[in-house]
């Protein structure tokens, strides 16, 4: 598929997600076979100021390619501002707007899905963003409405095609929902059915065969992965070998397990530093380490551990045991 100029092999993509999609992650998803991957949403606002906890977020390297930036703010100026800097500094394949975080901190300051309730203002946000990179791909990320009495899909994707947007992500559910009860891919086939602009659809993804009922169900052009793939980099390489009719992988070992880890580790502790890069990882821990006999008792330890010696020891400790159960297993 394309988006704009830009050719994807792969329509699966890494949906951008706060604290977990930063380069470590990114990477080993990209690896594996996602044919699109996302930043972390960046504040438009912290940007033009140059506030360089936000401007690390931006960071990317070659080989993620093709990568979207996602920023998101509450002002037409401060967002095209904020969409020309990122252009010409940092150079990404695609810039995505959020208009689909449904944080209140976010939210009650008029970012992310509050746009929702004010499509004038999405309008003008996104016309200010499409002006000031004109030869960047501008995408959205979108929810279907604020709630269940304000839906805006169709006329929105309608409105965003007009305006000169290349892509839109649809999450089909509402702000207040959040997380919480079902998607509705009923509104990505409507989307779909509406624009002529590729559509992306996003939401209760859980494996490979939920993503293949997307397609078949909606008629998306790519579906885009977020939860499912925490801890399960594994996903984009099934998903590539399903949609490529190839054999499926088995699914990984122990071994598999625990060298992703330490892989990973390795690559946030190169990253981002000792500190910030050991809390970064227990909530990677907890997603990797699950579904195998003493999976709590080894998670536990990895999540409370004080510091990185006591992290190393458990990852040692893992990889010796998984080593043993796949030699057991011969």
């Amino acid at each position: 598929m394309k988006i704009g100029t830009i050719q994807i092999e792969t329509p699966v993509f890494l949906a951008p997600m706060a604290g977990v999609t930063d380069y470590p992650f990114r990477i080993l998803c990209k690896e594996m076979g996602a044919g699109m991957v996302y930043s972390e949403f960046v504040s438009a606002d912290g940007i033009i100021r140059g506030n360089t906890k936000t401007l690390n977020l931006i960071q990317f390297e070659e080989p993620e390619r093709p990568i979207g930036i996602q920023i998101f703010g509450n002002n037409a100026e401060t967002m095209s501002q904020a969409a020309k800097f990122v252009a010409d500094i940092f150079r990404p394949d695609i810039l995505d707007i959020n208009y689909g975080c449904p944080v209140p901190k976010i939210t009650k300051k008029g970012g992310g899905s509050a746009a929702l309730k004010d499509l004038c203002l999405m309008d003008d946000i996104t016309t200010a963003v499409v002006e000031a990179v004109p030869k960047l791909p501008v995408t959205v990320k979108m929810r279907i409405g604020w709630n269940n009495k304000s839906i805006i899909v169709p006329e929105a994707g309608q409105r965003l095609e007009k305006i000169g947007v290349k892509a839109i992500s649809l999450h089909p559910r509402t702000t207040k929902q959040r997380y919480t009860g079902r998607a509705d891919w009923h509104y990505i086939k409507l989307l779909k059915e509406s624009v002529s602009i590729p559509v992306i659809g996003n939401g209760d993804v859980c494996n490979t065969d939920d993503m293949m009922r997307m397609f078949d169900e909606t008629g998306c052009n790519a579906v885009m992965v977020a939860r499912a793939a925490q801890g399960n980099p594994w996903f984009f390489q099934k998903a590539k070998a399903h949609l490529e009719g190839r054999p499926v992988p088995a699914p990984p070992s122990l071994l598999d397990i625990a060298n992703m880890c330490r892989r990973h580790f390795d690559l946030l502790l190169e990253n981002r530093g000792e500190r910030t890069g050991t809390n970064l990882m227990r909530k990677h821990f907890s997603n990797y380490i699950k579904g195998f006999t003493g999976a709590a008792a080894l998670r536990k330890i990895l999540v409370t551990a004080p510091g990185l010696p006591e992290m190393e020891k458990a990852l040692d400790q893992f990889a010796a045991f998984a080593q043993k159960t796949e030699l057991e297993l011969v």
